[in-house]
């Protein structure tokens, strides 16, 4: 796919992800998260495990360097304290994260987290049908410290400003491209656990 030159990193990298993304938002509605607290924290247990596999990305001091409150982004205490208050157990780390990426590819990951907070206002009010909110049951999906929409532009237009080369460039593609694959699989994995159990 050809794509003009003119277009910026993080439309570029929208346009990538569009076909993996609407995969992972048709597989969410599938696994109805929002009809119960049971299949809710079965989602929060899926949330966790990605969260928790970037948490090494989000305090890397190279990335904090290009993004300064990296660290503060990260969501994977929120998660787990969600499903403290969902009465679930922490999951075992599922094989297949992602391990020491180059800064490019590690950004790409990072885009992809980021961008799941301007949904995650949608999945909000959702969860407050089920009695959960932003300090209890759904902390991950609350809204960032200075708003979801100025975080992400904050964000975007750093990656945009970059100088990347070719491998480079084609590093953060892979990364988003990756992140939105293994979120898949972990949202299958938390769902096909629940069949176990049950």
């Amino acid at each position: 796919m050809t794509t003009s030159p003119k277009a910026l990193r993080s439309q570029r990298l929208n346009q990538i992800t569009h076909e993996p993304h609407s995969k992972l938002d048709a597989l969410v509605k599938a696994h109805a998260p929002f009809e119960t607290r049971a299949s809710f924290a079965r989602f929060v247990v899926a949330q966790y495990l990605f969260q928790s596999e970037l948490v090494e990305l989000y305090n890397d001091a190279e990335l904090s360097a290009i993004v300064p409150d990296l660290p503060a982004r990260c969501r994977a205490e929120a998660a787990r304290a969600d499903l403290a208050d969902l009465d679930t157990e922490v999951p075992a780390a599922v094989a297949g994260a992602v391990k020491n990426p180059g800064k490019a590819r590690a950004l790409g990951w990072i885009f992809v987290s980021e961008g799941s907070k301007l949904g995650a206002a949608f999945l909000i009010k959702r969860a407050v049908a089920l009695d959960l909110s932003e300090t209890f049951g759904a902390r991950h999906l609350g809204e960032p410290e200075g708003g979801r929409a100025e975080g992400w532009k904050r964000f975007v237009k750093t990656l945009d400003s970059l100088e990347f080369s070719a491998e480079e460039e084609a590093e953060v593609e892979r990364g988003a491209l990756e992140a939105f694959n293994r979120f898949t699989v972990l949202l299958e994995q938390a769902y096909a656990t629940e069949a176990e159990v049950a």
